[in-house]
């Protein structure tokens, strides 16, 4: 929700209006001098949008605002130059209503058009949230991070490496989601009040590393060449490409780091591109793939999350690089969700091992969920409850 200032306002005023946390007004308005509004400047209301109102018999600002548990001088503050006292029947107006509700519905089939609207829309209602394109796939979708914190711990998490495992950008959008509803609503999740997290770590999140391979899943090959024909004759002439983890190009993208990726290329089947397992010619190939690397290394990231499907169990080690303090975050893990803590695993090439081999940092990926890929959306809301708490325990510890 937008306003303008008026001669005397200032953050803190607003903060106590509309019950929201100066630090999230503040980041939430990042163009302006939070210490010197000027007059007339638009300043963003965090967690609240304006809705048309039509006033009816017997209405006052009085009422209307007590309703809606505010200060009458909100509606002063939406609807400038008002008369309160001649409102006439039918006349239009602005109230401020505070978002209780979530945007995000990760309950349901989740491409990159639905990922990119929720992306726009939160940003609209929570303008604390910072997004920008940190690169682009192959077929030129922007490969979007969002950022919101202030502390000094740096958190990554990413989703849909693998295209058929596209149901962990779901849980993380809603998470998401209800993290910012937190926030502005100054309401616990699971009885833990949220605030302290924004203030002790930064959050970034990659919610969908491959779109290209996420909308082959759910939508068919491309319009365009040469990958719409190349797509089908990867998959061996079927339309069906349930089972494609690549990206458009035939490449996995979670076996296109330098951990020890010669294993890898050595051993893996596929020696051509192909649905699956395909490591590429070299790493880092993939424009996907370098986007993830360039924002690693620019970022000091104090641990990252990778989320994936299935099995059910969270994968901390490699090659014995990780810190001493890897084990504690991942028993806490282990512990909220409720999945198997599994140190070594015989696999290299993936975005955890290359973050653990250079960062000496603690670094996880996540299978969430057990089944086949792509895990049933029947999954969800249980892989949801099993990951909420990891979510949490990431940030807080």
């Amino acid at each position: 929700m937008k306003i303008k200032v008026r001669p005397g306002d200032t953050i803190w005023y607003y903060s106590q209006l509309f019950s929201i946390p100066t630090h999230l007004l503040i980041d939430s308005n990042l163009h302006v001098n939070s210490q010197n509004l000027q007059v007339g400047a638009n300043v963003n209301i965090p967690g609240f949008v304006l809705k048309p109102y039509t006033i009816g018999a017997g209405d006052t600002l009085w009422k209307l605002a007590k309703s809606r548990t505010l200060l009458a001088d909100a509606l002063f503050l939406v609807n400038p130059g008002i008369d309160a006292e001649n409102l006439q029947v039918d006349q239009l107006i602005q109230l401020p209503e505070r978002v209780v509700d979530s945007v995000v519905n990760g309950n349901r089939k989740y491409d990159y058009e639905d990922l990119m609207k929720d992306i726009h829309e939160l940003q609209t209602i929570y303008p604390f949230l910072q997004t920008r394109s940190v690169g682009k796939s192959v077929l030129g979708k922007e490969l979007v991070e969002l950022r919101l914190g202030r502390g000094a711990k740096r958190v990554h998490w990413n989703g849909s490496f693998h295209a058929n495992e596209w149901i962990t950008t779901n849980v993380i959008m809603t998470f998401l989601n209800d993290y910012l509803l937190a926030l502005t609503n100054m309401a616990p999740i699971r009885g833990f009040y949220v605030e302290p997290l924004y203030l002790k770590a930064i959050l970034s999140i990659v919610p969908m590393v491959n779109p290209d391979g996420v909308d082959l899943v759910h939508n068919g090959p491309p319009e365009q060449e040469p990958y719409k024909q190349e797509v089908v004759k990867i998959n061996n002439g079927s339309l069906d490409f349930k089972d494609w983890k690549a990206n458009i190009r035939g490449v996995d993208l979670n076996n296109q780091f330098p951990a020890n990726w010669e294993i890898e290329k050595k051993r893996k089947e596929p020696k051509s591109p192909a649905p699956r397992d395909y490591p590429g010619n070299a790493p880092f190939t993939e424009p996907e793939v370098i986007a993830i690397e360039k924002l690693t290394r620019s970022s000091n990231f104090s641990c990252v999350l990778a989320f994936h499907t299935q099995g059910e169990v969270i994968y901390w080690g490699y090659e014995g690089l990780e810190p001493p303090e890897a084990e504690t975050l991942v028993k806490e893990f282990s512990r909220v969700s409720g999945y198997e803590a599994v140190r070594f695993v015989d696999s290299h090439a993936g975005f955890k091992d290359w973050f653990i081999q250079e960062w000496r940092r603690p670094g996880f990926t996540f299978e969430l969920g057990k089944g086949v890929n792509p895990l049933p959306l029947s999954q969800f809301e249980e892989i949801y409850q099993e990951t909420l708490g990891a979510f949490l325990a990431s940030l807080y510890m």
